[in-house]
């Protein structure tokens, strides 16, 4: 008969098995969230999308119609009426990368963030909001 200290004595079989067997091995769970080189990716790739949507923005105040003021019509001066085109295409083409950029991100955020504690971000989707709304208004813009 077994005494009461055999039985609650856990199985050795059962927690070798489950530890690993190559020491240089590394939990992720223990390991901070700053020094997981996915993380870095994904942050890096995430500045990098608000970089391209910052780049849009200098696109647009140069491929936008300007501003005739009244002092200027009244001197002569003129001013152009209508979107740049070579530039309406460099903002277009900036604005789809900002969402490809926001989607991959969006993307490696959900393959990470597993756990109720793990903070989502919302940079993401509101970098992804912008750009498609912002591509919606120039569709609009363009094509009347």
């Amino acid at each position: 008969m077994k005494t009461q200290a055999a039985l609650v004595q856990p199985n050795r079989y059962y927690m070798k098995m489950n530890e690993p067997s190559d020491k240089s091995f590394k939990n992720r769970r223990k390991t901070p969230r700053e020094n997981d080189r996915f993380f870095q990716i994904m942050v890096g790739v995430n500045v990098l999308g608000w970089f391209v949507f910052i780049a849009a923005l200098l696109v647009f105040h140069d491929a936008r119609p300007e501003f005739v003021s009244g002092v200027q019509a009244f001197w002569g001066v003129e001013g152009r009426e209508e979107w740049s085109e070579t530039l309406s295409i460099y903002l277009v083409g900036l604005l789809c990368c900002c969402v490809a950029i926001s989607a991959a991100v969006l993307l490696m955020k959900r393959k990470r963030n597993r756990r109720e504690k793990d903070q989502y971000g919302i940079n993401g989707y509101v970098l992804m909001f912008i750009a498609i709304s912002s591509l919606i208004i120039l569709y609009f813009e363009f094509n009347p």
